[in-house]
Order: structure tokens, then C-alpha cells, then sequence
């Protein structure tokens, strides 16, 4: 796995305004960018044949995401795990 960019819903982007998450998602963006899968704790999520994957921006939030050819990580929701 590879990944190139990370694109992300506008519904997400106000999510993370509203609960002032910007900085742990950029932060998060950059693990990713640079292949640090183990520091955001990405795993693919059940059942295993849909392909969806989740990863942390802290101990509270989960940010879920798929894969598209050419090495795009699409994040479509961001909620609160607990």
C-alpha cells in the first residue's frame, strides 16, 4: 500500500472544525502521506471483504476511509469511537 493523497467529504472537514480536530487530522494526514500506517493505527475494518479501512486521530476519534487506484485514500466519515 501506497499512498499518494488523501481526500476527504466535506461533511468531514466540518466535523473536524466543529470539534476542533483540524491539527490531529493534519497530523494524521502526514503519517499517511508518508506510510506511517502503525502511528494512525490503520486497520482494515469488518467484514474484511468490503475493502473499508479505519485509522485514529486520537484515542476518541476514528477516521474511515477506502482505497482508489493511483494511490488515493478517500475519507467519507469521521465520528466518535467511545
Amino acid at each position: 500500500m501506497y499512498i499518494q493523497s488523501v481526500l476527504i467529504s466535506k461533511s468531514c472537514i466540518s466535523y473536524l472544525k466543529k470539534r476542533n480536530l483540524v491539527d490531529k487530522w493534519k497530523k494524521a494526514k502526514d503519517f499517511l502521506l508518508k506510510n506511517d500506517f502503525k502511528s494512525v493505527d490503520l486497520k482494515k475494518r469488518n467484514p474484511y471483504k468490503t475493502e473499508k479501512y479505519y485509522f485514529r486521530l486520537d484515542k476518541k476519534y476514528r477516521a474511515f476511509c477506502f482505497f482508489e487506484e493511483g494511490g488515493i485514500l478517500k475519507v467519507f466519515e469521521i465520528n466518535d469511537h467511545q
